[in-house]
């Protein structure tokens, strides 16, 4: 393995070398505008972004974004958000199957069993996560989406609680009217299609998208269908304009679950026994819906509102209980914005109430029924200033209070009922971004952030209110620049960062169905982050253009302070983060209308345990995808597509399950089997 380690640095080592040196030959002689290459994985300079609520360009952005569009969203057959966000520098999104995921950003929310509970996501500006903080972002087809933007580490001032960072979703919108019909098929019988369509008029744009995927799965017990419909509309008017968004979600998934050490090397297809004894199996149905009013005051101060709401109503079939569970919740977001040559601000309000009803039941027994009411209220403000041109200072802060009530709405074993009223929760935020040239910006930023915790995490084993339970909060510090070379042949951006986090948040499983939460003490996030673009050839005819990304991770997540059941792991690594990952993705332009992709995903070593007993090795993997398009006269454009994934077949674990327990003498299931080697095909038609 050291071996193989060495190889794969050299390999990438020459690899920059050689896009510095092509990058440098090309800056010689730059192509035409008409002949640049199209939009690329992640974007460095002259893109608008919304981040920190305030649109500006990312070359004067005081702090750490990235943003993801065009190719950059299409890496695969898109039937999984993973590929695409493992492409960002910091992120790691771990898929077990299409509905059991988690996403670590800079370490935070390793530690989480079976979801994301340290980011915020948002679709067009309207909230996708929970009040608990859960967010479910891989729900949505990367073929609806028009643009990710990903802000890492603590930014509560900015975008709520979220201690890993934020996930803001767009979706897509077109000047021209058009019209999308997508069909992709695969191993595992995987089937994935989208149809969707783009109206304007003069003051009017719509677009809705329906889209389908379904797969029999490459483990038993592992079928999924998920359909999905998602619209919006806009109307401007010069004083004002009007935005809405929809979205309908349904989703019937097996669940496998993971497996010990002994299946996972010898039988990787087989679902855990239990749950492959009861089939058991996750369906659920969610709806949001949003709008949005902003009104032109003048030509400097502008007010958008929004009005949103959720919905979900969901089952689960498991071996030691069933879980039905149903989710209401509605919230407004105003912000007011004012702009001057040299400064501008924003004041905002962000509300959400959300009730959350739950019961357990076996064999047809009750076993508990509850009713938490959450309420979620925050004020934010923030403000930029210009001294000059190249200098830019961004101060935030926002004011957060959330309470939660319980009701047992099943009292016959002693009434549980209670509530919880958290402390006011202060987070504030500084960054500055200096851009010395068009060439070179840096940028400095400390900021803090807070995760609440789970319904689980509040109880107690019992099922009672935990009144010590306590939100995890952390303050970030953070040191970046972005540069680019030769005519932006070459660009790269480098980040390093330091999270001091208290409180911390353990999710601990007291038996197979029951688990609580509990503050564990302290724990410190140190790491570095680079991102280099490369266009290493650009020429009209063969070779014609290849370019490359290459992103790269390097981490240190350590308890500082973390004592459990007597045992104290004070300096041991957090289990769940590799030390190390890195992603290199090439495209070739060989002819006009041939693409070729290649990327290549390296993940290190990381630990299982809290005793850093039990380690899971690194592993490498390479996907392949070739497409082409066709010109249809006046009908359109025809695109194909096809594509190898995991094309060593390279036997690996796609997530984690850390601290895992075996209950009645069976092994600890850790493992989550990644798809081995397999294939796919599409085709693509825009009319």
């Amino acid at each position: 393995m050291i071996k193989t380690n060495l190889f794969i640095r050299r390999s990438i080592a020459l690899v920059l070398l050689s896009g510095l040196l092509h990058g440098y030959a090309q800056s010689l002689d730059p192509p035409p505008a008409d002949k640049q290459f199209p939009d690329s994985t992640i974007h460095l300079d002259q893109v608008n972004i919304e981040g920190y609520r305030l649109s500006s360009q990312l070359q004067t952005f005081p702090g750490n974004l990235s943003v993801l569009k065009g190719e950059g969203l299409a890496l695969s057959d898109g039937t999984n958000m993973a590929t695409t966000l493992n492409t960002i520098p910091g992120v790691s999104m771990q898929s077990g199957t299409y509905a059991t995921n988690r996403i670590v950003i800079r370490g935070m929310g390793s530690r989480t069993p079976y979801n994301t509970n340290r980011i915020r996501s948002y679709l067009n500006d309207i909230p996708l996560t929970s009040s608990d903080g859960v967010s479910t972002p891989e729900e949505i087809d990367i073929q609806n989406l028009g643009r990710i933007e990903v802000i890492r580490g603590p930014s509560s001032a900015l975008y709520g609680s979220g201690l890993g960072g934020s996930i803001n979703l767009f979706t897509p919108e077109k000047m021209q009217n058009e019209g999308l019909l997508s069909l992709n098929y695969g191993s595992f019988n995987t089937l994935r299609t989208n149809f969707s369509g783009t109206i304007n008029t003069a003051n009017t744009s719509l677009w809705g998208s329906l889209s389908h995927l379904q797969s029999a799965g490459y483990r038993a017990n592992n079928e999924y269908r998920r359909t999905s419909f998602m619209s919006t509309a806009k109307w401007n008017q010069p004083k004002w304009s009007v935005k809405s968004t929809l979205m309908l979600t349904g989703v019937d998934g097996e669940i496998p679950s993971s497996l010990g050490i002994t299946q996972f090397e010898n039988d990787p297809r087989a679902a855990a026994p239990a749950w492959a004894a009861i089939e058991g199996y996750k369906k659920y149905r969610k709806a949001l819906a949003g709008i949005t009013l902003t009104n032109f005051l003048s030509s400097k101060l502008s007010n958008q509102m929004t009005i949103h709401g959720k919905w979900s109503d969901s089952y689960e079939k498991r071996p030691f209980n069933n879980l039905s569970d149903q989710t209401m919740s509605t919230g407004i977001r105003n912000k007011l914005s004012y702009f001057r040559p040299k400064t501008d601000w924003l004041l905002g309000i962000d509300w959400i109430a959300e009730q959350y009803k739950w019961k357990l039941d076996k064999d047809e027994i009750l076993l508990n029924e509850n009713r938490e009411n959450r309420n979620q209220f925050s004020v934010f403000a923030i403000a930029n200033y210009r001294p000059s041109a190249r200098l830019t200072l961004s101060v935030a802060g926002t004011l957060n209070h959330i309470s939660y009530k319980l009701t047992d709405l099943n009292a016959e074993n002693g009434d549980q009922s209670g509530k919880r009223d958290f402390p006011l929760i202060v987070s504030p935020r500084i960054g500055l971004n200096y851009a010395a040239s068009e060439q070179l910006a840096v940028y400095a930023s400390a900021g803090h952030g807070f995760s609440m915790p789970s319904p689980e995490e509040t109880l107690l084993p019992a099922g009672d209110v935990n009144p010590g339970i306590k939100p995890e909060q952390g303050m970030q510090y953070e040191a970046g620049t972005r540069v680019n070379f030769f005519g932006k042949a070459v660009e790269a951006e480098v980040t390093v960062y330091w999270i001091e986090l208290n409180n911390l948040l353990v999710t601990k499983r007291i038996t197979e169905d029951i688990f609580t939460g509990m503050n564990a003490g302290k724990t410190r996030h140190q790491g570095l982050e680079l991102l280099l673009r490369n266009r290493i050839f650009d020429f009209t005819g063969f070779p014609g253009k290849l370019h490359s990304t290459f992103s790269y991770t390097f981490s240190r997540n350590r308890f500082v302070d973390f004592t459990d059941d007597g045992n104290t792991y004070d300096g041991n690594d957090l289990p769940g983060i590799p030390e190390q990952y890195a992603q290199l993705q090439f495209s070739w332009n060989p002819y006009k209308k041939l693409m070729v992709y290649t990327h290549l995903q390296y993940n290190g070593d990381q630990y299982l345990n809290d005793s850093n007993t039990l380690k899971y090795e690194d592993y490498f993997l390479v996907n392949l995808k070739i497409a082409t398009h066709i010109q249809m006269k006046k009908a359109g454009i025809l695109q194909i597509s096809a594509g190898i994934n995991n094309l060593t077949n390279t036997h690996y674990a796609s997530m984690l399950v850390v601290n895992a327990l075996g209950f009645g003498g069976s092994e600890p299931r850790y493992y989550y089997p990644g798809l081995p080697r397999h294939i796919y095909a599409g085709i693509e038609f825009r009319f």
